[in-house]
């Protein structure tokens, strides 16, 4: 039985809730380039923190965590929406960075990999050509290959993880090893992403059409063990950011595969997402929450919208939920411009009341952080989808 049959495909309640006047695009691009501008000279070869404290970045070293990509990516995505060579000339000299991070092999243990190399390296290549950025990607491509487990059918998360385990992050990850097969004509890089994304839609996605954050499928016998919620509220819930990272991997994965069951399932996994949404339409933290007085997550919203604007880019033209995913990503990413962004010399960042890890979760109360704050992944999200209402656009993905 395909998993399409066994996971529920629910209609999506008053579709006509969604609607959006695309007018707002230019203004939210001018906005957000305008920040990115101002903040240039801080970020050369320092990068953005993960989230903010008071709506203020800090600086890392490349090197230092998983989330250094997404500055590179929004420089890369500038570049594209204005022309200006400055966005262009401080990605380019990033290039050094992360050659020099993969030749060390500093802060990778890890299937982040495609996070930090994707918007850089391979974007770098696909904009500009350059051969060194080509082969940079392949090399970090290379290096997540390694994470492969064969029994299990899996890239494990980390090495200080227990055996086994995979997330739901990492369907965004993929994308790097689908590139590199379609690159090399290596179809080793291909089997490992397919049967990696197979295993989502096996053990990730459950029946209803919500996700666990992570699985852990044992590498010697190959039984899958259990689900847990990770991120979310409890092991019952579903993490906002956990179904976003789906719903878009999933989109990719058909876009490299055109494999039906990968759009049928992207399908159920968006529609349950937009059936528990509160009246603006971002979501709550975690999706058991849906009231407009709960803690919403502005870094999972975008996501979300740019999984939906690529799912309906591969839907046949008589698929009802075509031109539905095109209005509800335009909505999301309305609200986000006109209700979350941030003001000129509020915030370094872009959009306000995102949430890296929730500090009032049961048994983990206060030891969360980027609560209500900006997160770089949001604000680069949040571009790449204006770049996607801009223009007809290649992504990096």
């Amino acid at each position: 039985m395909k998993n399409s049959q066994r996971v529920t495909l629910e209609p999506v309640a008053m579709p006509e809730r969604f609607r959006f006047d695309e007018t707002f695009v230019s203004k939210a691009v001018k906005n957000a380039t305008d920040i990115i501008l101002a903040n240039l000279s801080e970020y050369v070869h320092m990068y953005p923190t993960a989230a903010s404290e008071k709506l203020q970045y800090g600086k890392q070293k490349n090197g230092e965590d998983w989330v250094e990509g997404f500055w590179t990516g929004m420089l890369w995505l500038s570049y594209e929406l204005t022309g200006n060579e400055l966005f262009r000339a401080v990605a380019e000299a990033q290039f050094d960075d992360f050659q020099e991070r993969l030749n060390r092999f500093g802060g990778l243990s890890h299937h982040d990999i495609g996070f930090l190399y994707v918007p850089s390296a391979v974007a770098q290549y696909k904009i500009t050509g350059a051969h060194k950025a080509r082969e940079l990607g392949l090399r970090a491509a290379e290096q997540l290959a390694k994470r492969f487990s064969e029994t299990a059918g899996i890239i494990q998360v980390r090495d200080t993880d227990r055996q086994g385990v995979f997330i739901v992050d990492c369907s965004m990850n993929l994308p790097l090893l689908f590139w590199a097969a379609q690159t090399t004509g290596d179809h080793s890089y291909y089997s490992k992403a397919l049967r990696h994304i197979t295993q989502v839609c096996n053990y990730i996605i459950r029946d209803d059409a919500s996700t666990f954050q992570r699985f852990q499928i044992d590498e010697v016998t190959g039984q899958p063990g259990k689900g847990e919620q990770g991120q979310g509220y409890d092991d019952k819930s579903c993490w906002a950011r956990g179904q976003s990272w789906v719903i878009y991997g999933l989109a990719l994965a058909y876009r490299y595969t055109r494999e039906p069951e990968f759009l049928e399932m992207g399908k159920r996994v968006a529609n349950y997402c937009l059936n528990r949404l509160p009246s603006d339409h971002v979501c709550c933290w975690d999706l058991i929450f849906t009231g407009d007085g709960d803690a919403r997550d502005s870094s999972a919203a975008p996501i979300i919208a740019c999984g939906l604007l690529e799912l309906a880019e591969h839907l046949p033209e008589e698929d009802m939920h075509k031109q539905l995913y095109d209005t509800a990503a335009g909505d999301i990413l309305m609200h986000l411009a006109q209700e979350y962004h941030t003001l000129q010399g509020e915030s370094n960042g872009l959009l306000k009341h995102g949430v890296y890890v929730k500090k009032t979760r049961p048994g983990k109360e206060g030891i969360g952080c980027g609560d209500d704050e900006c997160c770089i992944w949001g604000d680069y999200f949040y571009l790449e989808g204006l770049v996607r209402l801009s223009k007809k656009w290649n992504p990096y993905w």
